[in-house]
């Protein structure tokens, strides 16, 4: 199989299993935020983690592929691509609820820093923001549902995101750095 088709030459691409459209459809946009922030995670997971850290990234990279193949089908339930559901998004919230409880609690906000792979996982949580904007603009674009499933997961993944950026700070003995006020004259 070849890895170019000269199909898209003209500015379109195939949607799965539904029609072509331009690729700066609502849909391609969304899901092409989906694959950066896949690609911003294979760029963590280059850094020394713990194999735990490590697995559950290797996880989540599985399951925005998923993210990504449901949002490249109009209609996912009679396509077979419905892959995300409620039991994804608790099996976030599970992890976020056991890497929280080993944080210190949080008394003012927090900058992005402090180790690199905390810092890159801040970035991850950024890029993540801006698909969950982008599902969200494909589903009044499209003025169609996009499944809740997938954005609630999102939603989920940057919270869990944060706080794995602490976590790693945590494991490395590196305090979160902190936001300091402007001082108002």
């Amino acid at each position: 199989m070849k890895i170019y088709t000269k199909t898209g030459d003209e500015g379109e691409t195939g949607l799965y299993d539904g029609p072509r459209v331009t690729k700066s459809h609502a849909r391609i946009e969304a899901y092409g935020e989906i694959d950066e922030l896949n690609s911003v995670i294979g760029i963590v997971r280059a850094e020394e983690l713990t194999d735990e850290m490590d697995q559950l990234l290797g996880r989540i990279q599985n399951d925005l592929f998923a993210v990504g193949a449901e949002l490249a089908t109009p209609d996912p339930q009679s396509r077979g691509t419905d892959f995300i559901q409620d039991e994804d998004v608790l099996t976030l919230e599970a992890v976020i609820d056991a890497h929280e409880a080993s944080l210190k609690p949080l008394k003012q906000f927090i900058l992005p820093g402090g180790t690199k792979p905390s810092a890159m996982l801040h970035c991850a949580r950024s890029v993540c923001r801006r698909a969950e904007r982008r599902i969200v603009a494909l589903q009044h674009a499209e003025d169609q549902q996009v499944s809740k499933h997938v954005l609630k997961y999102v939603n989920r993944l940057s919270d869990l995101l944060f706080v794995l950026a602490r976590a790693v700070n945590a494991i490395a003995g590196q305090h979160d750095v902190t936001w300091e006020k402007p001082a108002r004259s």
